[in-house]
């Protein structure tokens, strides 16, 4: 396997971790869905709100699979890495207060912010050489998600 391919385990549940915010659009174009899943489990699992929930969550782990990758650094480059893995949380947590629409506003940009981070990690080969591959992949995926909410 060329090491520049993306493993299948992590594709697999890099695009698992898309259900919730599908979810969340899916709910958004169908009210019968809506309905349905507001009536089972609960309105919190229904259209912006799963996917703005979620996507400060998953920005948050983010923060933390950057924080791993600065691990492997040194220095001042060390010292830089554990300083902006942390920007994707503070992000989520300070941007994400208002309605959905702003919200999902933020979370657009905040996984694009991600993507540029990503990208700086996987240049100073802190990341693996697959990495941008899936983070195109899945953030592309995020995006197209949370777009509903803020149209």
């Amino acid at each position: 396997m060329s090491s520049d391919r993306i493993p299948f385990f992590a594709l697999i549940l890099g695009l698992a971790g898309l259900l919730p915010f599908a979810w969340g659009a899916v709910t958004i174009w169908s009210p019968m869905l809506a309905t349905l899943t507001a009536q089972w489990i609960g309105p919190r699992f229904v259209g912006p709100y799963v996917g703005l929930f979620y996507g400060s969550v998953i920005l948050s782990f983010m923060s933390g699979v950057l924080w791993g990758f600065a691990t492997r650094a040194e220095g001042r480059v060390a010292a830089t890495g554990y300083a902006l893995s942390v920007l994707p949380a503070l992000w989520a947590f300070f941007m994400t207060g208002g309605g959905p629409v702003s919200a999902g506003i933020a979370l657009i940009a905040g996984f694009v912010g991600l993507l540029g981070l990503d990208w700086l990690f996987w240049q100073q080969g802190l990341a693996p050489r697959w990495w941008m591959k899936l983070r195109m992949i899945l953030t592309a995926g995020v995006v197209a998600c949370l777009l509903p909410v803020v149209l």
